[in-house]
């Protein structure tokens, strides 16, 4: 019988390994891969519970809210060998992580394992020896109200996404989702968008001024602020909507001109009438949060919430860091005493302030649990001593964070800002205004000012400073100038006078660094779901990047509109932000999760429940939520295939007989073109435009048929215009005025009508402009197949076109993968023979993987990754994950492409296309026990 040993489960491969090596030969870690259960899909309960209570949601909402889980097909072998160990085993540790998640999964593990032995909870917030050694010793009981409060989100984000997701789409469009945070997050992007469509650009001039003391050469520049005592309009004088807010004199262009030659003349004193030093303090920010973390990492290293987690999970599975999870900003006096020694060691002891900095957070929720994110043990590693260890985006986030950590430790930052005053004005109150001034312009005294800093004492700047996101009209912000030595009365000389013009920007994009902040100071979601729900929004085609912005589809605004309408709770704020307290509140074991659950669905004194706001929808007119006006004779309409523009045509309508209405003419959007840039002008420029695909290139010179090339639905294309039928003509008599005319016939009843002729189409190459096709192009795209040749040995006919998947040659069944479409027509019969001659898919497959990793820890067999028809994916061999399009393949690691193969596996197989009859199939019912 094999050694009886204690069993240790953890939920991630990597995390198995590094733990194993510090538990020693008295225990065996194996990992369940994430979660081994969850709630099943509707459509594949068994059928004698389809029609029950559980057949909607999976989930019984009139008794008690119990969830239906059931084991996934690709986690039963996971399961199975879990079981196995456990019978050698004389007890038990449930080592997930110590969050609502990590919980949840431990609770479920116990539920399907059954185990006899004692079981016991092992946490840990960093994987160091010591530390896995301490939560080995200091065990604990599961903590049930962490894992209702888990379950409470499963179920609520379950009936939220399907009682609304199915009326977007009805009304909007097929493939869209709604929930409780993403649709907020959603919300808050197109929120913005408006905002910037509703913004009106305001314009203002300035003057900046290059002055030096007459005694010395050194010059400054000074920025102007008053005129004749009053304050003179900058950018921060605008509103969000591009109004002017307080008072402030906006100066137009030609009073700056003029003005700056009143005080170019030579009877213009300046004078310093003010100079002002002020010392300043600035604190150290606190250890990063989750929250913190994304942000500066969006700021600093431009990588997204998702990569950000993504490479912190590796740097915490690995040992490198503590928990990546956390709302708290609280260190271990362990980290506090590493802080300070290394600040000490590298920065000097005036570096460290005599007491041991201490950080409270706000949140109450069950992540205060945690430290924050810091380097891990009890003597961090120097981003020097990692460089081997640590390559890229680890690196560089491991550096992120053992700065941001030392330097939480560190003494204040202090020094000195001086700012001077400079009135320039003439030396008498009647002298004469230069040419194109008024009198009043050049009397006029004018105030500059210029502010100038000088670091005494750099404190924690000497290791980190954080980063700032992007600010509306921060080109008005004055720069900190060096000043020169300076006394108040002083006579000052002018080397030169700048004009400045300024245009108001409305308020910046959201980016992912800047979203993050926002949802966190609304109290939406936790930190630790904020990657996820930007990558939802971006993977749903609501949310686009562009560079570091998230730019809202128009999609998302007939979403937004729908659900702001007729879900109107579910996407305030407030709403959402109170659903997360109540989380906590469950999670915390003061409220009970089916009490909650009653509320939110069936209703309460404060709230309709979301089945009444279902079931009183009323009419909702798919028309007019998908539409958008733009200007008394312009919508904007999205559609299935995309937004357009429907406007009257003009020209139709004058055309049009008396009591007709003129069809609409519609106009696509151009693709790039971001929702607030469609302003009214430019919807006109876009319809205005000519039309750039009905082209005629000519006429086949074989048939005698018009060629056009057009820009359709699906791409740029050549067509061969069929001519217009001709009527058969018949005589007929007028009967009011006698005469005989040709008709055409009236075709007999029952007659068929002759079958419409398809035309003959070709897609344009990639490669290929629309706007420089000509003819010959055209007519050898129409041709296509091309004949190659033949093979001499069988005499079988080659030829060379276009697939669904690419250009190929074809040689009766055979095939073979061009390069290129160019190749189509350039390709000989030698080449085409060559191609023939190789394997059909050898090649393909000596280079088919991009990247290669170690065996997959469910399957047992290596990982690589292709690319596709469909684009890159992830494969096993046996399972096949699909790239998402906002990550690249450099940047998936082993972990990620585990994930990617675990998340198909849980998803199963996809329906099939056709309508079959439903194959008889024994489903084992695994309901959970409830606690």
């Amino acid at each position: 019988m094999a050694d009886v040993k204690k069993l240790v489960i953890v939920e991630s491969p990597t995390k198995m390994k590094s733990i194993a090596q510090y538990l020693g030969d008295g225990y065996e870690v194996l990992s369940s891969v994430g979660h081994i259960r969850d709630l099943i899909e509707p459509k594949n309960l068994p059928a004698e519970l389809k029609k029950g209570p559980l057949g909607k949601f999976s989930v019984d909402v009139d008794n008690g809210f119990e969830p239906y889980y059931v084991v996934s097909d690709s986690k039963k072998k996971t399961v199975a060998e879990l079981k196995r160990a456990l019978k050698n085993a004389d007890e038990l540790l449930l080592a997930t992580d110590e969050d609502r998640e990590g919980e949840a999964i431990a609770w479920h593990l116990l539920q399907e394992l059954k185990p006899k032995v004692p079981v016991r909870r092992m946490v840990f917030h960093e994987i160091t020896k010591d530390a896995i050694q301490a939560a080995k010793d200091n065990t604990r009981e599961l903590d049930t109200a962490l894992v209702d409060a888990q379950e409470t989100r499963r179920i609520l984000d379950r009936l939220y996404g399907y009682e609304v997701s199915p009326v977007l789409w009805r009304k909007v469009g097929p493939g869209l989702s709604a929930g409780r945070v993403q649709s907020a997050a959603t919300r808050l992007v197109v929120d913005r968008e408006r905002e910037r469509l509703a913004f009106v650009s305001a314009g203002y001039w300035d003057l900046l001024g290059r002055f030096a003391p007459e005694a010395s050469g050194s010059s400054f520049q000074a920025k102007l602020v008053r005129v004749g005592g009053e304050k003179v309009a900058n950018g921060s004088n605008f509103d969000d909507l591009g109004r002017l807010k307080g008072k402030a004199v906006v100066l137009d262009e030609p009073t700056v001109r003029a003005l700056a030659d009143a005080l170019r003349a030579d009877n213009v004193r300046r004078t310093v009438t003010k100079l002002e030093t002020k010392p300043w303090s600035r604190k150290p920010s606190a250890p990063f949060t989750t929250s913190t973390l994304q942000q500066e990492a969006g700021r600093k290293l431009r990588l997204s919430a998702r990569d950000t987690m993504r490479v912190a999970q590796s740097l915490y599975e690995n040992g490198y860091i503590t928990y990546m999870r956390t709302d708290s900003v609280a260190l271990s006096q362990q980290a506090v005493n590493a802080a300070r020694t290394q600040a000490t060691k590298l920065y000097g002891a005036d570096s460290v302030p005599d007491k041991p900095r201490v950080y409270v957070g706000k949140s109450k929720n069950a992540q205060e649990a945690h430290e924050a994110i810091r380097p891990s043990g009890e003597v961090f590693r120097t981003p020097s001593e990692l460089q081997s260890a640590l390559r890229g985006s680890e690196h560089a986030l491991y550096d992120l964070i053992w700065k941001r950590t030392v330097a939480s430790q560190m003494a204040d930052a202090k020094g000195q800002t001086a700012t001077v005053t400079i009135e320039v004005g003439p030396t008498r109150a009647d002298a004469p205004a230069p040419e194109g001034a008024t009198a009043p312009v050049a009397n006029t005294i004018a105030e500059f000012t210029a502010s100038g800093t000088v670091i005494t004492f750099p404190g924690y700047r000497s290791a980190y400073e954080e980063g700032r996101d992007e600010e509306r009209n921060a080109d008005d912000a004055s720069g900190e100038a060096k000043l020169p030595p300076l006394k108040e009365g002083e006579q000052i000389g002018l080397d030169e006078l700048e004009v400045k013009g300024h245009q108001t920007s409305p308020l910046p994009r959201y980016t992912e660094a800047s979203l993050v902040k926002r949802l966190e100071e609304l109290g939406i979601g936790r930190p630790s779901t904020f990657a996820s729900i930007i990558s939802t929004i971006i993977d749903r085609g609501y949310v686009t990047r562009r560079g570091q912005a998230l730019v809202p589809s128009w999609i998302a605004f007939s979403v937004v509109r729908l659900l702001e309408e007729h879900f109107g709770d579910l996407v305030e704020y407030d709403f959402t932000a109170e659903m997360e307290d109540d989380l906590d509140r469950i999670a915390a074991g003061e409220a009970d999760r089916v009490d909650w659950l009653n509320g939110f669905y069936f209703g309460s004194d404060q709230h309709r429940g979301l089945r009444q706001v279902v079931d009183n929808l009323g009419d909702i007119d798919a028309r007019e939520i998908n539409s958008v006006v733009i200007a008394p004779d312009i919508t904007l309409r999205i559609g299935k295939y995309g937004p357009y523009l429907e406007t009257v045509d003009t020209a139709a309508a004058a055309g049009a007989a008396d009591g007709t209405e003129a069809p609409p003419r519609r106009v696509n959007l151009p693709e790039d073109l971001a929702p607030d840039e469609l302003t009214e002008a430019k919807a006109r420029e876009l319809i205005e435009a000519p039309v750039q695909g009905d082209r005629v290139l000519g006429e086949n010179p074989a048939n005698g048929k018009q060629i056009v090339v057009k820009d359709g639905r699906f791409g740029p294309y050549v067509t061969e215009l069929e001519p217009e039928p001709e009527a058969d003509a018949a005589t007929s008599v007028d009967p009011s005025t006698g005469e005989v005319t040709d008709a055409p016939a009236k075709p007999k009843r029952g007659a068929k009508k002759p079958a419409a002729v398809k035309p003959r189409t070709a897609s344009l190459f990639k490669s290929m402009v629309i706007e420089e096709v000509d003819l010959d192009t055209a007519l050898k795209l129409l041709d296509l197949p091309r004949t190659v040749g033949a093979d001499p040995e069988s005499g079988v006919e080659i030829t060379a076109q276009n697939g669904r998947y690419g250009p190929y040659l074809k040689k009766d069944a055979d095939t073979r993968t061009l390069p290129s479409e160019d190749a189509i027509f350039d390709i000989d019969l030698a080449g085409a023979l060559e191609l023939f001659a190789q394997p059909k898919y050898g090649a393909r497959r000596a280079s088919s993987a991009l990247k290669e990793f170690d065996n997959d820890p469910v399957s047992g067999k290596p990982i690589t990754v292709k690319d596709g028809r469909f684009g890159p994916y992830v494969t096993d061999g046996t399972t096949n994950a699909t790239i998402p399009r906002a990550e690249s393949v450099e940047e998936i690691t082993f972990e990620r492409a585990v994930e990617l193969l675990q998340i198909k596996r849980d998803k199963g197989p996809a329906a099939p296309r056709a309508k079959k009859a439903p194959a008889k199939k024994t489903t084992t019912r695994k309901t959970a026990t409830k606690k």
